[in-house]
């Protein structure tokens, strides 16, 4: 073991030096960046915006040493004209390591939207086009006018793209030198565009290059939530209303019961027994019953495992899923395999239709389109190794401007849940009084309701900030470094926020900084570190001091989940007790970690499992976009039926039957690849049962997702034959509708998020149980000898 950690340390050593070799390399030309600023300080505003279209042409040209230091020096030059904000030297080496396609890791505060910019500036005039894809919209707006005037010192257009926006306005932002737009919309814009049949009808003009702002968020924690494009399906034939009626009369002692921490559920054999009794339906495990039992297993998925004001809120009669890394309300997002109805039916609300799926893609797959990629993050070094297997980024550590002086305290650490929440709540009474400014970061909207509730019953004034008034955040967030403010929050307070000690306008500044600074209270540790750090780096920014505390309890979910609960209880000699064991901060971590590595394996095996539709979804797309090019003629009609393809453009011409073929080839694709993708998941829910009969489950997918494709493309070559051949053709072209081929009444996105309970790991293992149930009760024998 002190081998091991030997070699660990020197790993650390070795990675921290290399971080440090990469940084100096751009120290050194940022300080030739400052020798050369007096030549353009002296300039007329006139002859520097002359020079910096000719600094940026030639770094395009030539991107040298050279070229790069008198860009900047001009760039740094301009931002102070413009925006009035002149970057620091970190901020130029940030700069810099984006323009390197590095993933740039920089402390909350220290500016990465400026240092974004003039990376922009750099990349510019050499790309097409440069995406800069940020955390929402509010921000895709603020900093694409915040940042514009700098933009076009340097000759460049900017634009921004908004959720909702009509398509002409999506093309003009498209077709700037510089789009800022969130990731989520530049994916559905780029699903939407997969599902043209005019090419002049698509927004995007290419992916080129792209700096993701927050990119472990978006990268990691969101890299694997499908994008989808779907449109009208038919109604469910089932009543949901009935089932979650049915589901809540149950006994939660006797028909169902919860399992792993209240991560799965299921009937008893009392409770299937009492179900066939209320619906007369026979026996459940029949097979002509298995679409009823799933869907009532998703109404008690629903009634049982999903709580309001915890997995979501219920806002103007919708549901809204709360984003367990954020806080925030996930906008535009579902959940799978009919729970988002159950849950609907569940509250009582307008069932939104699901429908039938036209195209998805990941956001991992998505940002794979670009040709170069940077990332921004205030917490990048955890991801490293993920960052570089997925996507060949190396992260680079940024220095603050000035040294982060925050203190960290140690956790502190409480038997129950009640004994921790008292110690929140006198911590925050002690340095209220104090008139210390408190941000207190909370699990979900429930425990950030109920803390306020509390703090109020003592006096204690606070704000909340949580997904259910996510519309006042800016507000709330402004002035919670203000002189005694309490502020109660979800993870939402954990990114893209910047919190001024002394309120929005600074103006008890000094105070606050002898009080000691924001101090921000945990009272919850999250399964990743990253999460923590993030609620951490709320405090400290720019060199101001500040404290962090976590409060955790032996009853708080990550550590009962994972049994560190049961190995640490005897550690304290009352349940109401502080237990006072330094060893505990060093399991918490240890159990973060493995957490952490247990989440990268899911990740890495959903991707190997995703990557051959995503191939299959290329190939066609490539087939799609060849399709609708005007002066493509397709072959499906002339290589099958070539006699009867002669005599049609005898008759009619060889152009007016390419362009028929061409509109009858693209809706038989969409049409049959949305299939092909209903087919495709059905295959991969079912598929672990094959590890059963000890074939290799990954194999066995993939010969099966080859044998789909193969089917696909003959069903497509053979329905654009038989439609070319049946169709009344005339000079105005086909009747698509009449064919059976007719175009969505309507179109609308979003995105698929995870189960909420209980990842794919745990899914594919109810399925494998499920599987030896049913043996067991098909042969009588034990379900171990299955």
């Amino acid at each position: 073991m002190p081998k091991l950690f030997s070699q660990l340390h020197q790993l650390a050593f070795r990675i921290r030096h290399r971080i440090a070799i990469s940084n100096r390399a751009y120290e050194k030309i940022v300080d030739q960046v400052g020798a050369e600023g007096a030549e353009f300080a002296a300039l007329s505003d006139h002859d520097l915006e002359t020079a910096a279209e000719n600094a940026s042409r030639q770094c395009a040209d030539e991107p040298s040493t050279v070229h790069r230091v008198r860009l900047l020096a001009i760039a740094r030059e301009a931002a102070e004209r413009t925006v009035g904000l002149r970057p620091y030297d970190v901020q130029l080496v940030a700069a810099l390591a984006l323009a390197d396609r590095k993933c740039v890791e920089m402390y909350t505060g220290e500016g990465k939207t400026l240092a974004a910019a003039v990376t922009v500036c750099m990349k510019a005039a050499s790309q097409e086009s440069v995406h800069v894809l940020t955390f929402n919209d509010y921000l895709a707006k603020r900093d694409a006018a915040g940042m514009g005037p700098l933009f076009r010192y340097f000759g460049l257009t900017v634009g921004f793209v908004q959720e909702g926006m009509p398509p002409d306005q999506r093309r003009l932002a498209y077709a700037c030198d510089v789009t800022y737009v969130t990731g989520k919309e530049a994916g559905f814009d780029f699903l939407r565009d997969q599902n043209c049949e005019n090419a002049a009808d698509r927004v995007q003009r290419g992916h080129h290059f792209a700096i993701i702002d927050e990119a472990d968020s978006t990268l990691i924690d969101e890299a694997r939530i499908p994008l989808v494009l779907a449109a009208e399906d038919s109604a469910d034939r089932y009543d949901l209303y009935e089932f979650a009626n049915i589901v809540r009369r149950l006994d939660p002692a006797r028909d169902h019961q919860v399992q792993n921490s209240g991560r799965n559920c299921s009937f008893t054999e009392a409770g299937l027994a009492r179900l066939e009794s209320m619906l007369d339906c026979g026996e459940l495990h029949s097979e002509r019953n298995v679409d009823l039992l799933s869907r009532l297993n998703v109404a008690l998925h629903a009634e049982v495992l999903l709580k309001r004001d915890i997995d979501y809120i219920v806002r103007s009669d919708m549901i809204e899923l709360i984003d367990e890394f954020t806080g925030r309300v996930a906008d535009n997002r579902r959940w799978p395999g009919g729970i988002q109805a159950a849950i609907e039916a569940k509250e009582g609300i307008a069932i939104q239709p699901q429908g039938v799926i036209l195209n998805s893609i990941t956001m991992q797959y998505f940002l794979e389109q670009y040709d170069e990629l940077a990332g921004m993050s205030g917490t990048a070094q955890e991801s490293t190794g993920e960052l570089d297997e997925f996507y060949d980024l190396k992260v680079v550590v940024v220095p603050p401007n000035l040294p982060c002086i925050r203190i960290d305290h140690p956790d502190r650490v409480f038997g129950t849940q009640a004994a921790k929440q008292s110690a929140v709540i006198d911590e925050i009474q002690r340095e209220h009084l104090r008139q210390r400014p408190v941000l207190v970061g909370t699990a979900s909207v429930e425990e950030s309701t109920e803390l306020a509730r509390r703090l109020q019953r003592e006096g204690v004034a606070c704000q909340v900030l949580n997904a259910a008034n996510d519309h006042q955040e800016a507000e709330i967030v402004a002035d919670a470094g203000s002189l005694g403010a309490v502020t109660i929050s979800t993870n939402m307070a954990g990114r893209g926020t910047d919190i001024k000690l002394g309120g929005h306008d600074e103006r008890d500044r000094e105070t606050v900084v002898q009080l000691g600074g924001l101090y921000v209270i945990g009272t919850n540790r999250h399964e990743s570190r990253r999460i923590d750090n993030q609620l951490r780096g709320r405090a400290g920014r720019q060199g101001n001091p500040g404290e962090s505390r976590f409060f955790v309890s032996l009853e708080d979910d990550l550590l009962v989940r994972f049994g560190l609960a049961r190995s640490v209880a005897e550690a304290s000699a009352s349940d109401e007790a502080r237990i006072n064991d330094t060893e505990i901060d060093k399991s918490i971590a240890h159990l973060q970690r493995v957490v952490e590595g247990e989440s990268f394996s899911i990740r890495r095996m959903l991707r190997k499992y995703a990557f051959l539709l995503e191939r299959q979804r290329r190939k066609v797309a490539d087939d799609h976009d060849e399709l609708i090019h005007p002066n493509t003629i397709p072959q499906f009609l002339r290589d099958a039926e070539p006699e009867y393809y002669r005599k049609l453009t005898e008759h009619w011409g060889a152009p007016h039957i390419a362009d028929i073929e061409r509109r009858v080839a693209v809706r038989h694709i969409g049409r049959l690849w949305s299939q092909h993708l209903e087919h495709a998941a059905q295959l991969r829910e079912s598929i672990h049962l094959v590890s059963l009969g000890g074939f290799d489950a990954f194999d066995a997918f993939n010969r099966e997702m080859n044998n789909e494709l193969r089917s696909f493309e003959a069903a497509v070559r053979d329905g654009i034959v038989e439609t070319m051949k049946t169709a009344t053709i005339t000079a105005d072209g086909i009747d698509l509708d009449r064919e059976g081929l007719s175009a969505p009444a309507s179109t609308w996105t979003y995105m698929i998020s995870d189960n909420p309970k209980g990842g794919v790991l745990d899914q594919l293992t109810r399925g494998v149980v499920r599987v030896v149930q049913l043996w067991s009760q098909a042969t009588g024998r034990p379900g171990h000898d299955c």
